[in-house]
C-alpha cells in the first residue's frame, strides 16, 4: 500500500493512494497515528470517496518524532570527505558501524515545496537518499527482528549548506546550520511488502536512484550499493536505547552523484555548481516515486558576536 498525507480545500488529510487518486480516511486520522496503530489492512479506518492527486497539495507522508540521518555509501563518503575536508580515503571508523547524527524534525518539509537558501550560505547541496520509518516500537534489536519493525518507505533529500557545515564541523560536533533548514520527505509512504520484489540475495533493495537538476540527469546509483541494510541500521539505531514508531532512518547518500559535494571531490572543481534559487531538484526512485523542489531564496541571518574572550574568574 501506498500512503499520502496531502491538502485539499483548507484540510489536511492523509489517504491510501488509488492509482492518480487518494482515497481519504476520516478527518483528523494522521499517518503517525496509524502507524503507532499498527498499519494492519484489517485495521485500517473506512476510506471515502477518491480524490485525485493533481487536485491536492502533497505534504510530508507524516510528521516523525526523530530523524536520524546515516551515511551508509562508501562511494558517497570518499567523495565528500575529499571535497569537505580535503581528505582522501574513507575513515577507518566508518567500517565499525552505520553511523548516524540526529536531524531537525521540524524541517521536514513536502515533496514540491519550495526550499529557501539557508541564512547565510552560499554553497547548497541536495542529498539523495531512501528513508525507511519505524512501524513498532523496540530496543536492543536484532537485524532479524528489526524487519518486524519497518512501516515503510519514502525518499529522503537532506538538503546541506556545505559552507556552513565545512565550518562548523571543524569545532569537532555534528553538522548543525548545515544541515537545519530543510529535509524532504515524500510523496508516499510505502509498505515493506511493495519493495520486496526488489530484495537481492543478500537482503538489499535494489532499487534504481537518479537525481536532475533543471531536468539534467547529474547522479544515478543503485539503493542496494549501501553497506549495511535498513535493518542493521534499526538494529544499531535501537543498541541501548528505543526506537519508536515514526522515527525515520535516512539511508545517507547514494553515490556517483547523489550529491554536488561527491562530484566536487571527484572532479576537484564545483561543477556542476552550487544551488542557487531558480534551480529545481528532482529525485526518483523505483517503486517510491519523485519529490521535485525548487531553491528560492531565504532570509539573511541575524548578526550575531563572534565568542568574546572571558575572564576564567571561579568565585
Amino acid at each position: 500500500m501506498r500512503f499520502a498525507t496531502y491538502e485539499y480545500q483548507g484540510a489536511h488529510r492523509c489517504g491510501v493512494v488509488d492509482g492518480a487518486a487518494v482515497r481519504p480516511f476520516p478527518g483528523g486520522t494522521t499517518l503517525l497515528g496509524l502507524i503507532r496503530s499498527g498499519l494492519a489492512p484489517d485495521a485500517l479506518p473506512p476510506t471515502g470517496e477518491p480524490v485525485p492527486l493533481a487536485a491536492v497539495r502533497l505534504l510530508p507522508p507524516l510528521e516523525p518524532p526523530t530523524v536520524r540521518d546515516f551515511v551508509t555509501f562508501e562511494e558517497h563518503v570518499e567523495g565528500v570527505r575529499r571535497s569537505i575536508d580535503q581528505a582522501a580515503g574513507v575513515p577507518e571508523a566508518w567500517y565499525d558501524a552505520p553511523t548516524f547524527y540526529f536531524t531537525n524534525p521540524y524541517a521536514i518539509i513536502g515533496p514540491y515545496d519550495d526550499v529557501p537558501v539557508p541564512p547565510g550560505a552560499g554553497v547548497l547541496d541536495f542529498e539523495l537518499e531512501v528513508a525507511v520509518v519505524v512501524g513498532r516500537e523496540g530496543r536492543d534489536l536484532s537485524p532479524g527482528q528489526a524487519r518486524d519493525h519497518i512501516a515503510g518507505y519514502t525518499l529522503f533529500n537532506d538538503w546541506s549548506a556545505r559552507d556552513l557545515q565545512s565550518r562548523e564541523m571543524q569545532v569537532g560536533l555534528g553538522p548543525c546550520k548545515g544541515k537545519d533548514t530543510a529535509t524532504t520527505l515524500g510523496p508516499y509512504l510505502v509498505t515493506p511488502d511493495e519493495l520486496e520484489p526488489y530484495r537481492d540475495g543478500d537482503g538489499f533493495l535494489r532499487l534504481a536512484l537518479t537525481a536532475e537538476i533543471n531536468g539534467e540527469v547529474v547522479g544515478k546509483d543503485l539503493l542496494s550499493n549501501m553497506s549495511w541494510t535498513f535493518e542493521e541500521m534499526i538494529a544499531y539505531a535501537s543498541r541501548g536505547t528505543r526506537v519508536m514508531p515514526g522515527d525515520v532512518l535516512g539511508s545517507g547518500t547514494c553515490g556517483n552523484g547523489g550529491c554536488l559535494a561527491e562530484l566536487w571531490g571527484v572532479r576537484g572543481e564545483q561543477s556542476p555548481p552550487p544551488l542557487k534559487p531558480g534551480d529545481t531538484v528532482t529525485l526518483t526512485a523505483d517503486a517510491l516515486g519523485a519529490v521535485s523542489n525548487t531553491v528560492v531564496p531565504g532570509p539573511p541571518p541575524v548578526t550575531l558576536p563572534t565568542a568574546r574572550s572571558r575572564p576564567r574568574t571561579r568565585a
